[in-house]
């Protein structure tokens, strides 16, 4: 059986505490003794020795911990002003953000409430409250329903042109179906060349005008179309969009040109919804600046 070794830790603590001890109460005695015998002694001068370097290490380990500890405080008051200053940057962050949403707001509301000043017929303001996403919007729910008068095939418009129309119609809510949705096609014309088409969605959120080759003179580039009024659901003159490409199917019957559609559909937040009737051409009373190439 090996031998157990021996237990040194608490005798050897102990014997070091009696060691500082003593120590301590030596050196309180030759101050003591140094003191009567005015300083001038050999115990008093065999204190002085021993005491002095003593005393100027616990003056520098002072010093040094009251410079550290004087630090600490600095740091920890300038990191405190740094998070003080950090959160006011960013509330004033978002104060600005919020500044330059109502800025958007306000100039999205002005111009619509100016487009439904110039109209000739009834309309009804409504707010997005819904988006269907299908890898693109294709259609959106407004806060406008059957309380409100509205039906199915009621037109939707922005103040830069046609949206869509509602294609579901709930008590105080209203479905609008996009131009790019696939099933979409509206009957239109080339502005310049009075050439008809339709407009029509495809897969991936674009929209194409089909137009017959034969008919009118055409179109290209840079076209503004807008609808022509033929169906009975759109008004004639509301702006869709400008022609970005056109397809060349040399002898074909229908040609087809790319349009860059003039409602932004992923941003639109805000509508007119087309509850009267009129016959008249509605493009005079759009915003020609709207209506410029790239506006």
């Amino acid at each position: 059986m090996g031998r157990k070794g021996r237990d040194w830790g608490p005798s050897v603590r102990y014997r070091k505490y009696a060691v500082l001890v003593s120590v301590l109460l030596i050196s309180l005695l030759f101050l003591s003794l140094g003191t009567r015998g005015g300083g001038t002694g050999k115990p008093g001068e065999l204190l002085a020795f021993f005491i002095t370097p003593l005393q100027a290490a616990l003056s520098k380990i002072q010093s040094s911990a009251f410079g550290a500890w004087s630090a600490y405080l600095d740091w920890k008051n300038a990191r405190r002003e740094n998070q003080a200053l950090r959160e006011e940057l960013e509330r004033l962050r978002i104060q600005s953000l919020q500044v330059e949403d109502t800025q958007r707001e306000n100039l999205r509301l002005r111009r619509l409430l100016a487009l439904r000043d110039r109209l000739p017929l009834s309309t009804l303001a409504g707010e997005v409250i819904a988006k269907e996403w299908g890898g693109w919007v294709r259609s959106v729910t407004v806060n406008r329903g059957r309380s409100d008068g509205i039906v199915r095939l009621t037109p939707a418009i922005v103040p830069e042109g046609l949206l869509g129309r509602v294609v579901e119609v709930r008590a105080r809510a209203a479905v609008i179906q996009l131009l790019n949705d696939p099933s979409s096609a509206v009957a239109v014309m080339v502005q310049r060349t009075r050439t008809a088409g339709v407009a029509e969605g495809e897969p991936g959120g674009a929209v194409r005008l089909k137009f017959m080759a034969r008919d009118g003179g055409g179109a290209q580039v840079g076209d503004l179309i807008v609808t022509s009024g033929l169906g009975g659901v759109f008004p004639k003159g509301l702006p869709v969009g400008r022609v970005i490409a056109v397809e060349d199917k040399g002898s074909a019957l229908f040609h087809y040109a790319r349009l860059h559609p003039v409602a932004d559909f992923a941003r639109v937040e805000e509508v007119l919804l087309l509850t009267g009737q009129t016959g008249a051409d509605l493009l005079p009373h759009f915003s020609l600046e709207l209506l410029e190439p790239g506006a």
